[in-house]
């Protein structure tokens, strides 16, 4: 789930940077991904300016909102799926083991910027629409930018992985000169930050869109993608096997390829997924 205000990949607001529109608060969007057995529900209906509200602790994007309750960030869904219009409607609570301050440069003019809130959360999850609830472990964090990712960036590779002494995160970044700016992070239960040497890149298959998942893993015969939960021209989200200070672990990881995203052809395509309620 990401609650957007100047949504990054709308296509609304590409265009509207074209012509001299830059105002992200025209440009806000609730995305909110379901997977399971009753199926899968999308939605990312971007709306404007008139549907958004802000206080220090609370934020109203049409109708759902996001607010703090004690130490706790609930979030309170109200959207409609894409393309086919489903309901998705629920609580979402999500109470962090350790706060993190820290935020991360993602290229050298520190344009673009990371802050890992809380990598290891504990969440509640109650859906009236479609009926799903449960309980577990969740991962927190923001992302801020002073300009488009596609001026900046040609790709990023993250991935998130809990190991007995804490989370590991691995985000790789490549700009648009292909330099690399790998970020490898393993929080310890105490609060500490430690950065960690990464380990090599594995090359997982491609997926249905061709698109490339390198990974970060050990070399061992049982690294790999576990399953696929997410495919689109631009953009995936697996499951990864790794292998991690000798330890076996599945990961969430994402591929993104700003280079796709940027095509004239992945624009048009994004209306379908992405609607837009001015």
């Amino acid at each position: 789930m990401i609650v957007f205000v100047g949504s990054v990949f709308s296509p609304y607001y590409r265009l509207g940077l074209r012509y001299g529109e830059s105002d992200p608060e025209n440009h806000c969007a609730v995305n909110v991904v379901l997977f399971g057995a009753g199926g899968k529900r999308w939605t990312m209906t971007e709306r404007g300016s008139g549907a958004l509200s802000r206080t220090d602790d609370a934020i109203h994007i049409g109708p759902s909102r996001a607010f703090y309750e004690g130490d706790k960030l609930v979030i309170e869904a109200d959207e409609r799926s894409a393309p086919f219009f489903g309901r998705v409607r629920g609580r979402i609570e999500v109470t962090p083991d350790r706060v993190h301050e820290t935020v991360y440069p993602l290229d050298a003019a520190g344009r673009h910027r990371w802050r890992p809130v809380s990598p290891s959360s504990r969440i509640k999850v109650e859906f009236d629409s479609p009926r799903q609830s449960w309980t577990g472990n969740a991962y927190w964090d923001m992302n801020e930018g002073d300009r488009p990712v596609d001026a900046d960036f040609r790709s990023w590779q993250w991935s998130r992985a809990i190991l007995d002494d804490g989370p590991v995160v691995f985000y790789d970044v490549v700009d648009r000169g292909g330099c690399a700016w790998p970020l490898a992070l393993r929080f310890d239960p105490s609060g500490a930050v430690h950065d960690i040497a990464p380990p090599p890149m594995q090359q997982g298959p491609r997926t249905g869109w061709r698109m490339e998942r390198p990974f970060r893993s050990e070399v061992d015969p049982q690294a790999g993608i576990v399953e696929t939960v997410e495919d689109t021209p631009f953009y995936a989200r697996s499951l990864v096997r790794q292998k991690l200070f000798g330890r076996h672990v599945t990961a969430v990881h994402e591929s993104l390829s700003v280079t796709r995203f940027a095509k004239p052809i992945v624009q048009a395509m994004l209306p379908f997924r992405m609607p837009r309620r001015g």
